[in-house]
């Protein structure tokens, strides 16, 4: 019997919590909407469509490949980016320049973003600067997986 009574009373008491947790919150709310400023800060969800949360310097988004001065990409398909990726997300094919100031150029360069777990790693790894995750692009939901498989066009957009 007492057991029970312990255990209604925790109950209430999380009831109680979770009442004074919503009444707070829902006040502040209520001063947002009429404009009224406080010290308070993140009482309040973010209105996640209309309202935007800054994205830190530092935030890994979507990849995108540099171009050059010419317009074509800056890669110089050494094959580093697609052999340090964990996921094995990155296809490149290599072939030869004209230009005889760069080797080799990318004929190819697939990105996988469905495989991707978007640990920068090919960021890093890349001699060149050629591929950078600093799009801010954060919504990558697509209807179907061949969507989300960027070719060397997409990359450079």
């Amino acid at each position: 019997m007492i057991k029970a009574i312990e255990y209604f009373l925790e109950i209430i008491r999380g009831v109680v919590i979770t009442g004074r947790h919503f009444f707070v919150n829902m006040f502040f709310h209520t001063l947002k909407v009429l404009g009224i400023k406080t010290k308070r800060k993140g009482a309040v969800t973010i209105q996640y469509p209309e309202e935007k949360k800054k994205i830190a310097a530092r935030h890994r988004s979507l990849h995108r490949l540099v171009p050059g001065e010419n317009g074509k990409p800056r890669c110089v398909a050494c094959m580093l980016c697609a052999t340090v990726c964990p996921s094995e997300c990155i296809y490149i094919e290599a072939a030869e320049d004209p230009d005889l100031e760069m080797q080799k150029y990318p004929a190819k360069f697939i990105i996988d973003i469905g495989r991707c777990c978007f640990c920068g790693f090919c960021v890093e790894a890349c001699p060149e600067d050629a591929i950078r995750m600093d799009t801010a692009e954060v919504e990558l939901a697509e209807y179907n997986r061949d969507d989300l498989v960027y070719d060397l066009d997409r990359l450079l957009r």
